[in-house]
């Protein structure tokens, strides 16, 4: 496969997938008139699909992100190995409407977070596994990268990894806790802080 045709693939699916993420929030069904207090009654049962969307939006992002510096900047071709990987990553991110949907319709329920941080879990650990591929592969050609890059883009990327598989199990004590757990996920690999902060934590952990 053309490397381009690839690229195209991708911000086809992502553009699509962020799209759909929108749907999930339909109007309330309101028969007969209606008072402005009654309306904003009917808006605030919506905010937990809003929040649901601006999380996962927000997530498709950094996802988005992260496969173009692996994929079209750090990978110079492209194998059928990695078109697999690709695959496999493109069908699980496909599913982020389905489960953000679930997470935001029964966002008091244990369940729901354990469902969208299984999900994390795996477009990470699949997005790991591209990322390894790519650097380490003998068939993909990439630029030279210092150690202290490729420790940085290993933290970014399974950073929502650990935060997931921490949010889990702690949903049942609080499943606003473990909200607030994936949206830090977001923040820290949307900050341009996190990698020098993370960089700092690894050298110091070496020292000891």
């Amino acid at each position: 496969m053309n490397h381009a045709r690839l690229d195209q693939l991708s911000d086809g699916i992502f553009a699509i997938v962020m799209t759909i993420l929108v749907f999930q929030i339909k109007l309330p069904a309101i028969w007969g008139p209606i008072d402005n207090a009654d309306l904003w009654l009917e808006i605030q049962k919506l905010i937990p699909l809003f929040l649901s969307y601006a999380l996962s939006f927000a997530l498709l992002f950094t996802y988005w992100r992260a496969h173009h510096f692996f994929v079209t900047i750090y990978a110079k071709n492209v194998d059928s190995m990695l078109i697999n990987i690709n695959a496999l990553f493109f069908m699980l991110i496909s599913l982020v409407p389905f489960s953000a949907s679930i997470l935001g319709q029964f966002s008091n329920n244990e369940l729901s977070v354990i469902i969208f941080g299984i999900h994390i879990i795996l477009i990470g650990l699949t997005l790991y596994w591209m990322r390894r591929y790519v650097i380490y592969s003998p068939h993909i050609q990439n630029p030279e990268m210092s150690e202290r890059e490729i420790r940085g883009s290993t933290v970014r990327t399974l950073a929502p990894v650990v935060f997931a598989i921490i949010a889990i199990p702690l949903s049942f004590l609080s499943i606003k806790f473990s909200l607030v757990l994936f949206t830090l996920a977001v923040i820290f690999n949307l900050s341009s802080y996190s990698t020098r902060i993370s960089e700092k934590f690894l050298v110091a952990a070496e020292k000891k």
